[in-house]
């Protein structure tokens, strides 16, 4: 069913609600992602042991601690946008726009997390061989802890760009000019 999602004046429910979850989870799902990316950018070691061997050999490579900050900026921008789905923000970028980038940034998240979880895993289990790869602590944290990570944040940003599809659907079909506190 298509939307007319021109008008950017439709603004999305506010406050914690059965609406907005999902919106306020991927934005904080985004920020302790970002916190992890400025503390190794800041030279902390907690946790290093979990990424892999060339990661390790690079974490104190100048180059390589600019893209961490560069990675943990890209972070907050994206628990940012999240919040926008669920707060009257960025209303120069039209309610459809916002959708189709929540969607396609949540779908990009779950599969990258998803695939390589699977992948990871069969991996770790012996169940495939992949020339030149070992089984070594970095793969193992991936398939425990990253994997998931990354299909978590992707599933959270689904959720709440389904959650903000609702809610442009109702506000078309009650025809208001805002949405309503849920």
């Amino acid at each position: 069913m298509p939307y007319n999602m021109s008008d950017t004046t439709a603004r999305p429910a506010r406050g914690f609600g059965r609406k907005t979850w999902a919106a306020y989870t991927a934005c904080a799902w985004a920020l302790l992602f970002a916190l992890m990316s400025f503390y190794w950018a800041l030279g902390g070691e907690l946790g290093l042991n979990t990424l892999g061997l060339g990661i390790q050999a690079l974490a104190h490579d100048p180059g390589f601690i600019a893209l961490v900050w560069l990675t943990g900026v890209v972070k907050v921008l994206g628990g940012l946008f999240a919040l926008t789905l669920a707060r009257p923000w960025l209303l120069w970028l039209p309610p459809r726009w916002k959708l189709a980038l929540a969607w396609v940034g949540g779908a990009a998240l779950a599969l990258y997390g998803g695939v390589n979880l699977v992948v990871e895993w069969l991996i770790v289990s012996g169940a495939i061989h992949i020339a030149g790869v070992a089984v070594t602590d970095g793969i193992r944290w991936h398939a425990r802890l990253w994997d998931p990570w990354w299909l978590l944040g992707g599933i959270l940003f689904l959720l709440a760009a389904w959650q903000y599809q609702h809610v442009l659907r109702r506000a078309r079909q009650t025809k208001a000019p805002t949405l309503t506190t849920l």
